[in-house]
Order: C-alpha cells, then sequence, then structure tokens
C-alpha cells in the first residue's frame, strides 16, 4: 500500500457552494449542533487522516458574500468563480492552490464519512499510474451524500479546455467519466458488496433531508464529533423514524436525472441545428 504522505502538499479538496440552490436555497447556512451546515461540512472532510489542502469554492455573487465572509472567519480556504461554469470554478480554485490532484465533494454531504475519503485516496494513489480519476459514483454503492471524486490535474485541465455541452460545465466530470476511452477511470465500491445509494439518503435537497440530517447530528454528535456511517446505520436500525423522515426521497437522484435531463436537450439542438 502506498504512502500517500508524499502527495499531500499537490493535493486539495475542493468543497462547492453557494446559497442559490434551485431545490433548497440556503441550505448550508441551516444549524446543525450550533453551526451553520457548511462548518459541519468541512468539519467532517477535516477529519480525513491526510493533511491536505481544503477549500470551499462559491460564486462571485454578491448573495454569496455571506459563505465568502464565514469561510474568512473560519479560516477556512475560499475561491470565488463562476455560478453555473462549475468545471471552470473547480479548475481555476486547483489552480490557484498550484495542486496537481484534485478531489471533487459537494457541500449537500453534511454526513459524509472521512474513512469513505481516505478509501477512495487510498486507492487512487495505490493505482496512480493506472486510473486518471476514481470516484465512488460509478457505479454508486454507498448512501447518498458520500460522493468522492479525486482526478489528476492533468485530467481537469483537458476537461476545462475541451468540455463544450452545458452539463459537462454544470457539473464538472461528467466530460471525463462519459470518455472512458480517453481516461482511465477507477471505482471504489463498498466492502460489503451491498447497494446502499437507492435505499439511504444522506444528502440535502428537500426540507426533509435537512429534518432527517438534523436528527442524526442530535443523536450521535456529542457521543462523538466524528461518528461515521456505521453509527449511522445502527442508530437507523434502533430508530427506524428517523429513517422514515426523508425515505419518500430514497433513490431520488436529482443529479443523475438532470444529467440525463440535459443530455437529452442537448441531443434535440443537434437535431435541431
Amino acid at each position: 500500500m502506498m504512502d500517500i504522505k508524499q502527495f499531500e502538499e499537490k493535493l486539495i479538496i475542493i468543497i462547492q457552494a453557494r446559497r442559490g440552490s434551485s431545490r433548497f436555497k440556503d441550505k448550508i447556512l441551516l444549524p446543525l449542533c450550533g453551526k451553520e451546515l457548511l462548518l459541519r461540512m468541512v468539519e467532517r472532510v477535516r477529519a480525513t487522516k491526510y493533511n491536505c489542502r481544503i477549500a470551499v469554492a462559491t460564486t462571485k455573487n454578491t448573495e454569496d458574500d455571506i459563505i465568502y465572509k464565514l469561510c474568512k472567519k473560519e479560516n477556512i480556504d475560499v475561491f470565488r468563480g463562476d455560478e453555473t461554469d462549475l468545471l471552470d470554478r473547480h479548475y481555476k480554485a486547483a489552480r490557484k492552490y498550484k495542486a496537481d490532484y484534485v478531489c471533487k465533494i459537494p457541500s449537500d454531504c453534511p454526513l459524509i464519512d472521512p474513512e469513505i475519503i481516505d478509501k477512495v485516496f487510498q486507492y487512487f494513489f495505490n493505482n496512480i499510474f493506472k486510473f486518471d480519476y476514481v470516484s465512488n459514483l460509478h457505479p454508486a454503492s454507498y448512501p447518498d451524500g458520500n460522493d468522492v471524486e479525486i482526478m489528476k490535474m492533468s485530467v481537469l485541465d483537458r476537461a476545462w479546455k475541451n468540455a463544450s455541452l452545458p452539463h459537462e460545465r454544470e457539473h464538472t466530470t461528467p466530460y471525463i467519466w462519459d470518455n472512458p476511452d480517453i481516461f482511465k477511470i477507477g471505482n471504489v465500491r463498498w466492502i460489503t458488496g451491498r447497494d446502499y445509494s437507492m435505499s439511504h439518503r444522506f444528502t440535502i435537497d428537500y426540507a426533509e433531508d435537512y429534518d432527517f440530517i438534523k436528527a442524526v447530528y442530535e443523536n450521535l454528535y456529542d457521543l462523538n464529533h466524528r461518528f461515521g456511517l456505521g453509527e449511522i446505520l445502527t442508530l437507523l436500525k434502533n430508530k427506524p423514524e428517523i429513517y422514515e423522515i426523508n425515505n419518500k426521497y430514497a433513490g431520488v437522484n436529482w443529479y443523475g436525472k438532470h444529467i440525463d435531463e440535459l443530455k437529452t436537450v442537448t441531443r434535440e439542438q443537434t437535431k435541431i441545428l
């Protein structure tokens, strides 16, 4: 197993965040055990065992000044870029901090398990000559809301230069994982072999998601600030009423559905042209 300590100085985790979510505005500023959801999210990402840079990438919109000020107050690196071109925002943030390796994590994952981040990182660096891009999403097997994608900067640079379709720019990495003939792509599956991505929802897009996440924090945070996936699943087994809070959205992947919609629109536009 490769020691990735040698890569830490050139590795950055970028957490994309903005207030203007079309589904649940200001969700990242909602309180979780006394702090904003975004800060709890950063807290969990910082719990990775690797000493790499972590930066929040927000927009240049004035409504996101509050995110910039919050990050500065909490001594969190913050970059401001394009609102809708997430590929451009990630690329320029990575350039600013002179990264050779870039990890993308969205800000709607406040229950992300640091050990999952570590596992994806270790797999990527153990196979540094085999893969250009590694995630735990293609196919997904972890509960929705444990999204980790890591790639070489050269890969992000190539995507930034060549991606032209709307969904490729808006969602940062589709150009990469839609082109396995160009990029060498790896995936980390859950060791249990089970697929929890369709049955367990730990992300936040709706009010019920927030109620669920809040209940998990209120039950586990004071016992262990670094509670992980195992503790959450045990809690849900012992208190199924918490699982039921947002169960109606289990398997609802707005991200994937939106990309499919964008692809359809793009294909129709191409036919017209």
